[in-house]
């Protein structure tokens, strides 16, 4: 396959070419090359017609505005409401009944289903009590809140009056709640009394007290606590707080407050990436393109209908909720499962099984370290065997690396397609995938992320700006103008949105993530840019590794991370999980690892450094943290960010570091919350 040159891109429009956009014609269904063409050559007729998923106040008066790249805006002088599109018109069309959310919640032993009438009927009473708060066009909220229904409540009452939303990760403490609300600078905040993990109830209320006392900002008005009695019972400050009920009181029962139209490159919300401790970084998205693009990604990505029911194993804090828990099923008409649990243990490994069964799940979307935990808690499937699965179609896996290994256990175990898919906080939606819905063949190529999504022209680019070959790693890019639904700019930082994403590639949106296409122009995501390792020379990927250790049948999980070595500057060291039957010592079983690479990659990996440990640093969205365990075993400083799951394993990294000959002095990792 040759590069995609001018000349090359000149016969793909006249069709006599046998690549389209370097994906060979022949390899791929003429349906999805014909539709990926059309979005790449006529951005303009392909997403007009697709703008019409939505109901409009005011029709568009132009469908793309590219004059001030790479500040884009689509369907310009169009005008609607995201709180109309997920509830209104649902109701309008008969489909009140329909159960809207599902909160199954084992932390708390409670089911609750929601229908889009009860919805539309509480997201009425609290935007009528907002309203008559002072709250209104173009103002911000903060909401504070765990995975409850009330959490997109919230959302949709803030909306509905033209107002915007920033939700802040329930797992974040008082300093990086108290950073959020000095950058947003909110009317108001509106918050859960407590959240409840595992042993241990979260005091949402206290840390908000907290972070208001330190924060610079004053919201000026009171804090809205919905109170979670089952979970905990807190006395209010009257001069802080007023209830969720009370503010619901305040509406107008005989005159519910309507749905205010926006323009549509109005924010619909701001949400800061997770992990923070600095400086804020908010991506601020707008609110047509942004729907469009959920609706349209629901159907052909993962193949979801209205009426089908839906779970994105995620929370609200994160993209991922506010893409695919609440705008994009709501706005198809779906139902949206919204979980309040652990893979493993609340109380068993069965839960994600019975889940599916009970409510007839059709598609799931998670991080694959959760079906990681479920085979390594219970790999012969003893608790979830009861549980019929015939109503899931797929499995949807992000986040993450996924390795073989745990794809193959996890289309095994559901006997369904297990399709892994790349994208960002800032797109908001997939920039590569495996589609139901575009006659994609369902068998990509191991460890690919699937084929480049329609509107997304994605390219490979070495250091100096040229295209890479197939098959060799660069820098993953994509050409201007991107498509709908991606990030407007970053909240109030207009000169960094331009200088840390299109600075260093002019006329690309630089993902800052490694990888390359092969011949037939399927994409794969190796790692972060800065989680290759350099061996003497010679660029290695993490994932590449960490998928070679899984291929041992007796380890269950990985991390693999570059360390200081004086001759070759860095060589890889390996951290791994065996499965609980393993009877093997350390020493052999690490042997027969390093044994594993070296046929499977080769020496030039010098990977020796390698020993067992119990358990591995993660976020509570599932994601390893490589750079942490990287910079401790050097010895340098570890802030923790609030999103650490348990911070107490950095105990035992600490002992297999220094087993190894690193982590001899370094500090003991802070977490942020304990900063507070």
């Amino acid at each position: 396959m040759e590069l995609v040159t001018d000349a090359v891109r000149k016969s793909n429009i006249d069709g006599s070419a046998s690549s389209i956009y370097g994906m060979p014609v022949d390899a791929h269904n003429p349906f999805y090359l014909d539709l990926y063409r059309k979005s790449v050559q006529n951005p303009v007729a392909f997403w007009e017609e697709l703008g019409h998923l939505l109901d409009w106040d005011r029709p568009w008066e132009q469908v793309l505005d590219n004059s001030n790249s790479p500040f884009t805006k689509w369907y310009v002088g169009g005008y609607l409401n995201a709180c109309y599109n997920a509830v209104d018109r649902h109701i309008l069309a008969g489909r009140g009944d329909q159960v809207a959310l599902i909160h199954d919640s084992p932390l708390t032993e409670t089911v609750r289903k929601v229908t889009y009438q009860e919805l539309y009927d509480q997201v009425v009473l609290l935007a009528g009590g907002l309203a008559k708060l002072g709250v209104s066009k173009g103002d911000r909220v903060v909401i504070y809140m765990p995975l409850i229904p009330e959490t997109i409540i919230a959302m949709l009452a803030i909306v509905r009056l033209g107002a915007v939303h920033s939700v802040v990760f329930g797992g974040f403490a008082a300093r990086e709640l108290c950073s959020r609300i000095e950058h947003v600078e909110p009317k108001l905040v509106i918050a859960a009394n407590a959240g409840v993990e595992p042993g241990k109830v979260v005091p949402y209320l206290d840390i908000l007290h907290s972070a208001i006392n330190m924060s610079r900002w004053k919201p000026p008005q009171r804090n809205i606590i919905f109170m979670r009695e089952q979970v905990a019972s807190d006395i209010l400050d009257d001069k802080l707080d007023v209830l969720w009920s009370t503010v619901q009181g305040m509406a107008d029962a005989n005159h519910p407050v309507t749905c205010v139209p926006i323009e549509a490159n109005d924010p619909l919300y701001i949400l800061y990436t997770s992990g923070t401790t600095d400086k804020p970084k908010g991506v601020l998205r707008t609110i047509g393109g942004h729907l469009v693009a959920l609706m349209y990604t629901l159907k052909v990505i993962y193949g979801i209908k209205p009426g089908d029911t839906w779970w994105a194993a995620s929370d609200m804090g994160w993209v991922v909720g506010h893409s695919y828990i609440c705008y994009g099923p709501l706005c198809l008409g779906a139902t949206s499962v919204m979980y309040e649990g652990k893979p493993d243990r609340t109380p068993d490994p069965g839960q994600y099984f019975r889940i599916i069964d009970q409510y007839k799940v059709c598609g799931i979307f998670s991080v694959p370290t959760s079906f990681r935990v479920i085979r390594r808690a219970d790999p012969e499937i003893s608790y979830g065997r009861q549980y019929c699965m015939k109503s899931l179609r797929a499995i949807f896996i992000a986040g993450e690396h996924c390795d073989y290994e745990t794809k193959a256990w996890i289309e095994k175990t559901f006997k369904v397609p297990v399709l892994n898919h790349w994208w960002q906080t800032e797109t908001g939606s997939a920039i590569t995938a495996t589609c139901l819905g575009l006659k994609h063949n369902l068998s990509p190529p191991m460890y690919s992320t699937g084929l480049p999504l329609v509107g997304y022209d994605v390219k490979i680019l070495k250091k100096d700006g040229t295209e890479a070959l197939p098959s060799e790693l660069g820098r993953i890019v994509l050409k201007l103008p991107l498509p709908p639904g991606n990030m407007a700019t970053l909240y109030r930082n207009d000169e960094l949105f331009r200088k840390l994403y299109f600075q260093k590639f002019p006329g690309y949106y630089d993902t800052m993530d490694a990888g390359y296409k092969d011949g037939r122009g399927y994409v794969f995501v190796t790692a972060r840019d800065d989680d290759v390792i350099n061996v003497a020379g010679h660029r290695l990927s993490t994932s590449s590794l960490e998928d070679a250790v899984l291929r041992h049948p007796d380890v269950v999980d990985v991390a693999v991370f570059g360390v200081p070595e004086p001759t070759k500057g860095q060589v890889p060291l390996c951290l791994y999980i065996p499965v609980e039957t393993c009877k093997k010592t350390d020493a052999k079983l690490s042997a027969e690892i390093i044994k594993l690479i070296r046929d499977i990659v080769g020496p030039i990996a010098a990977f020796r450094l390698i020993t067992s440990v119990n358990s591995l640093p993660r976020t509570r969205s599932g994601k390893t943290m490589r750079k942490a365990m990287a910079d401790f075993a050097r010895n340098e400083r570890v802030v923790l960010p609030a999103t650490i799951d348990d911070a107490s394993v950095f105990s035992e990294i600490r002992r297999a570091l220094q087993h190894l000959g690193y982590a001899m002095s370094a500090p003991d990792p802070i977490v942020a919350k304990l900063l507070d």
